[in-house]
């Protein structure tokens, strides 16, 4: 090891779905960097047309943030992050990326996706089985929910809340009570999308990344079907990259101006794009 990295701690560790991360422990942080040689998965059996984009306004983001969940509210994002010890839930200001409010997990919890409600805030937490309702001016904690299995995103359309859990389901809430209603299996063509995460609603559709890749799929909530996808690549640059960053993962959308943004875990920039025919 040389002198660069002499004051680095490398630690391999086991993360999701078997696969490898690393944790540097760099000025008393953990990075965690996705080690794996196949980010972008295949997708020759892709039947849903593709669109491209173009960046319209780049903001700050905060490179420590470990994404799992983002939205938009009255001027503000508000972002879920992860890792054990490091979760939180947060009000963000966009054009500058400062925090404005911030409450912590309690350790054993692995902040996951987030969504807003009427006047409250709906955060979901990985392996706990547990959800919580806040209060959005505050952050208090209203109430907590349990759910089987993973949480990974949530968002709702207006009558229900829709959560994925790594698979190809979708799950249905009541937005009330948190109990499930109902189950979705998500497909392109006949193939079901597998590793859904982070959740948007857009205009309709629902908007979810694809761990592990650089694209988000436009799927219809009343069938399942996707209709598009939105190829992301090269949109966080070589020179970004090469920080330590993680995988795609958090969108937002402002519905009153018609905003799109996106970013990922540990990612040092926030995009506002815009969708545009693939060339």
């Amino acid at each position: 090891m040389n002198k660069t990295h002499s004051n680095l701690l490398h630690l391999v560790l086991g993360f999701r779905n078997r696969v490898i991360v690393l944790a540097v422990l760099a000025l008393g942080f953990p990075r965690i960097v996705t080690t794996s040689s196949s980010l972008e998965r295949s997708f020759v059996n892709q039947r849903a047309p593709t669109h491209g984009y173009e960046v319209v306004r780049v903001y700050p983001h905060d490179r420590n943030a470990f994404t799992q969940g983002l939205t938009y509210v009255d001027g503000f994002l508000y972002e879920s992050t992860g890792v054990n010890g490091r979760s939180t839930l947060r009000k963000v200001e966009i054009e500058t990326g400062k925090v404005l409010r911030q409450t912590a997990l309690s350790r054993e919890h692995f902040g996951e996706g987030l969504t807003s409600w009427g006047p409250d805030l709906v955060q979901l937490t990985w392996t706990s089985n547990l959800g919580f309702l806040y209060d959005r001016m505050n952050f208090q904690v209203k109430r907590t929910f349990n759910y089987s299995g993973s949480g990974w995103g949530i968002t709702h359309d207006g009558k229900r809340l829709i959560m994925s859990d790594g698979t190809a389901t979708l799950r249905f809430l009541d937005a009330t009570t948190s109990r499930e209603t109902g189950r979705q299996t998500v497909r392109d063509g006949t193939t079901a999308v597998t590793q859904l995460n982070e959740l948007e609603t857009v205009r309709g559709e629902l908007y979810a990344n694809v761990w592990k890749t650089d694209r988000i799929a436009r799927i219809a909530l009343q069938t399942g079907q996707v209709t598009d996808w939105i190829d992301l690549r090269g949109l966080l640059s070589e020179a970004d990259k090469a920080i330590g960053v993680d995988v795609l993962n958090g969108i937002a959308y402002d519905a009153r101006n018609d905003r799109l943004f996106v970013t990922g875990k540990l990612w040092p920039k926030l995009f506002e794009i815009k969708l545009v025919p693939r060339r």
